[in-house]
């Protein structure tokens, strides 16, 4: 761990080992702004004439990995992340901890470590209620990825009809999802969403996702997000662990935690882990991903 400049601002913390590294600010946030391979690509976006910037009012998306409180409300959503965070070093990485929003009560935090080994990380996303009645939310944690890749999201098993009458999962549509859209994949097992730069129109899908993962494949590289499902638990959204969204700019990986009610003082946690591998095709159906994406991802999830 180490104290480095980076886009612009002069306070950020690096925590790598051989394999990976993140950078995270310390001027603004909390936020991760860079997850990659040593010497390699950052996997998330980063918007060049946002980067160095502190203060002002309004709200900026800067890109990397950021932790928001669902459900999406304007301007509860939208509270400034442009000032300095609380740094303290911990075990294994460090914590960030914004100052309360004023406009909500809420204070966030952010647990971020990298492994001893492996291309691997940890996020911790937790949400404090310092207002003074109890609140709905849960959180959410949101990567902004690079453009030019692709969202995986896997479905729960499929099954037969005489043996499967009960509904299977849920799928959530925004009053933009355009199904028909070429960006979209809708397979049998997986749905797969493509960044596209000359897009016109935005995109967003919210998914519940018992497997607990994630992932966007771009330039051979392959991101995965891990995360808890508590089965019967209420989810966002009409059900949503996780969700999507892609602009001409950038492609959004967000995971949920189940809707908790907070009374003043208490906390919800999310916690994500990364993994990056390399020499992955960008998959396009169902059979793509069982052959290059899935044996990785299981990999990660029996070695939890």
């Amino acid at each position: 761990m180490e104290k480095v400049k980076y886009g612009g601002w002069s306070s950020c913390v690096r925590l790598a080992n051989d394999k990976v590294e993140m950078v995270v600010t310390t001027e603004v946030g909390p936020r991760i702004i860079r997850f990659g391979f040593v010497g390699g690509e950052n996997e998330l976006k980063e918007f060049p004439e946002m980067l160095g910037r502190t203060g002002d009012a309004e709200w900026r998306v800067y890109g990397g990995h950021r932790l928001w409180h669902a459900p999406e409300q304007m301007p509860r959503s939208y509270v400034p992340d442009n000032a300095p965070v609380r740094v303290k070093e911990t075990k294994s990485g460090v914590r960030l901890t914004q100052a309360v929003e004023a406009e909500t009560g809420i204070e966030k935090e952010m647990e971020v470590s990298v492994s001893l080994s492996g291309a691997r990380g940890r996020v911790t996303h937790r949400v404090t209620n310092r207002g003074v009645w109890p609140v709905e939310l849960a959180p959410w944690a949101l990567t902004v990825l690079a453009p030019g890749g692709r969202a995986i999201i896997p479905l729960p098993p499929r099954g037969s009809h005489e043996e499967n009458l009960a509904p299977a999962n849920t799928l959530t549509l925004w009053a933009y999802t355009d199904m028909t859209d070429a960006r979209w994949t809708w397979g049998e097992k997986f749905i797969l969403l493509r960044q596209d730069p000359q897009a016109s129109k935005p995109q967003k899908v919210g998914v519940m996702v018992p497997a607990g993962w994630a992932a966007y494949v771009r330039g051979g590289r392959l991101f995965v997000k891990t995360f808890r499902y508590v089965a019967g638990a209420h989810y966002p959204d009409w059900g949503c662990s996780v969700e999507t969204f892609t602009n001409k700019d950038m492609l959004e990986l967000e995971t949920l935690a189940p809707v908790a009610k907070l009374d003043p003082g208490a906390s919800a946690e999310h916690h994500e882990n990364w993994f990056l591998f390399d020499n992955v095709p960008v998959p396009e159906c169902d059979a793509d991903v069982e052959k290059h994406v899935l044996p990785r991802v299981n990999k990660v999830l029996s070695a939890k």
